[in-house]
């Protein structure tokens, strides 16, 4: 029960990086490979707004959130607006992000160095609960709270609001979202907007988790992320949050009964067994290519 509740815990932040990646793949049709070097900036911004601002660790989340969208909003102004004409558009945004990835690594680089950053001991309390004999903290209960808050509230947006329904029409066909008087540029803003501080808010919940940052962190997580999002089928929301989930669990399992070493190898082959069964992914579908 332990490592079944720690699986769904490290699930549930591997969920929310992915459905940030995916959001901006489902709707837009691009893979921003910037988003990993969101995730890590936003932990070095968390702990610095704790330990140095003195800020709460309960304000420090919404904040970074904040900082994450205006991230988003640059990445998508400057790696991928100029490049919409191309014919390779799809192609240039992804060895774009890459590059505009790499100089915000720099820049957390020059701000806070190579070391590994950390929470102060007494950032978040030390309670513990009992569930089915299992021992869950605080922490934990909140990291789960708040990744399943805005997965639950980014679904309902997109199924529900005036701005899913314009996500949704830019997904289908911008040219016709156009017509039909739909400003495509700013859901397209909004989207990678979105995203980026999904993966802000993963990548400061990582760092509680563990209590650590590094900057190679994004990188770390960034296949994950690829493979959580291919497994629950390209460009589904509830497919990333399964997959997440699966993950975490394979990972948990995998150090409890074999070994840390093999955490890799048994989470990615059980990824790769599924794909094998179901190729399009668990909620993806099959696309009939056209000749």
């Amino acid at each position: 029960m332990q490592q079944l509740l720690n699986g769904v815990f490290l699930g549930s932040i591997y969920a929310l990086f992915a459905i940030g990646f995916t959001l901006v793949f489902g709707i837009l049709d691009r893979l921003n490979l910037a988003h990993p070097a969101v995730f890590a900036a936003a932990a070095f911004i968390g702990i610095e707004l704790v330990t140095v601002g003195g800020v709460s660790i309960w304000l420090a989340i919404p904040l970074v959130a904040g900082i994450g969208a205006l991230l988003g909003l640059v990445i998508e102004r400057v790696a991928f607006r100029p490049l919409r004409g191309r014919p390779d558009a799809h192609f240039a945004g992804l060895i774009s992000s890459i590059g505009l990835a790499g100089m915000i690594i720099a820049l957390l680089l020059w701000r806070y160095g190579p070391d590994t950053r950390r929470f102060p001991a007494d950032a978040f309390p030390a309670t513990t609960f009992e569930v089915a004999g299992a021992r869950v903290t605080l922490l934990q209960v909140a990291i789960l709270a708040i990744s399943i808050l805005l997965m639950v509230g980014l679904t309902w947006l997109v199924a529900r609001s005036r701005l899913g329904r314009a996500m949704r029409a830019v997904a289908e066909n911008p040219r016709a979202a156009t017509v039909l008087g739909i400003d495509v540029d700013r859901v397209t803003a909004t989207t990678f907007a979105l995203s980026s501080a999904l993966g802000a808010v993963a990548g400061a919940l990582f760092a509680m988790n563990v209590n650590s940052a590094q900057l190679g962190m994004g990188a770390a997580i960034e296949l994950k992320g690829l493979a959580v999002i291919i497994v629950g089928g390209m460009g589904s929301l509830p497919g990333a949050l399964v997959g997440g989930l699966l993950l975490g669990l394979a990972e948990v399992f995998a150090v409890q009964y074999i070994g840390s070493s093999w955490r890799d190898l048994v989470a990615f082959g059980m990824l790769f067994l599924l794909l094998v069964v179901r190729p399009q992914g668990l909620f993806g579908s099959r696309r009939v290519r056209e000749v």
